[in-house]
């Protein structure tokens, strides 16, 4: 009986020997290879833009385009394009007439550049600088060879060109400068996108340049105004304070995107005595993408 029971436990001893030998001490090394991924623009993280230049959007995010002499099976292609970038980010586009942000043209010509057939040609061709954007007034697609992939990806790689995306370094990113069938927008375009979009279209004036200086009772004033928005401004009043009171008010004419004025002011009366202060502010009604830049103060130097 003692006998049995030594041989349960030394039996039991080796198994529990063996299953640590088996668990904790590598018999062979695997080679693990990462899951293939497209959510990265760029292969080279130090290298990552994604746009041609920094923040390139239209005005909104409600997109006008015209398919202009295409067949049909481009046009659906096109269309299609459009569609999927609707589902997967809040642009919405439509078409017109005339009038509109990006033009779709079609050609039945191949090109050939390097041993390679160029399916499509696509870019911005208008841009504004406005403030931290540039805006994007008009986009042309020029759709050279009909997609043969299930979806329609020489259309949208045309389509984000129009919207400001440089080529991708990443083959299997749609942006890649060589089409092939398998490759897909990724997760970062559609989330670019979605941030410049989600900056509301409202204008934004401040000041530029301004210099000031008191001579006896009266001032001086050099200065720009510019609206460095995404939308024209309204009439909005430039108000000049001396400390806590109103000295004069001037009507600043509407300025389209991107458009300044330039004012001189001489030999403005300030009727106080000491004036430790001097303020000047842009009133409006409007909304704007920052207000903190309407004012501007001077302190008197005595």
């Amino acid at each position: 009986m003692e006998l049995k029971g030594f041989l349960f436990g030394l039996l039991t001893f080796i198994i529990i020997i063996m299953l640590v030998i088996y668990f904790f001490i590598p018999f062979n090394t695997l080679e693990l290879t990462p899951t293939p991924t497209n959510s990265n623009f760029s292969l080279d993280l130090e290298n990552s833009k994604m746009q041609f230049y920094d923040n390139m959007r239209y005005f909104s995010n409600e997109i006008s385009y015209k398919i202009d002499g295409c067949p049909l099976q481009k046009r659906s292609n096109m269309e299609e394009a459009f569609d999927i970038l609707e589902n997967l980010t809040t642009l919405e586009f439509f078409e017109v007439d005339f009038g509109e942000e990006i033009l779709i043209e079609c050609d039945s010509n191949v090109v050939v550049e390097d041993g390679l057939f160029i399916a499509g040609e696509g870019g911005p061709t208008n841009i504004t600088v406005a403030g931290d954007f540039n805006l994007i007034y008009n986009g042309r697609v020029l759709l050279l060879r009909e997609s043969k992939c299930p979806n329609p990806n020489v259309g949208l790689h045309e389509l984000l060109h129009a919207l400001g995306f440089d080529h991708s370094s990443n083959p299997d990113n749609i942006m890649y400068e060589v089409s092939k069938c398998k490759q897909t927008i990724g997760e970062d375009i559609p989330q670019l996108i979605n941030e410049l979009y989600s900056i509301e279209n409202y204008p934004d004036l401040s000041f530029e340049n301004v210099s000031v200086n008191m001579e006896g009772k009266y001032l001086n004033a050099d200065l720009s105004i510019r609206n460095k928005g995404l939308r024209f401004s309204e009439k909005t009043n430039l108000i000049i304070y001396a400390d806590d009171k109103k000295i004069k008010e001037i009507e600043i004419s509407p300025l389209d995107i991107g458009y300044g004025t330039k004012l001189t002011l001489s030999n403005t009366w300030i009727g106080q005595i000491n004036i430790n202060e001097i303020k000047l502010f842009l009133e409006t009604d409007s909304k704007e993408l920052d207000k903190s830049n309407n004012e501007i103060s001077f302190v008197v130097k005595k």
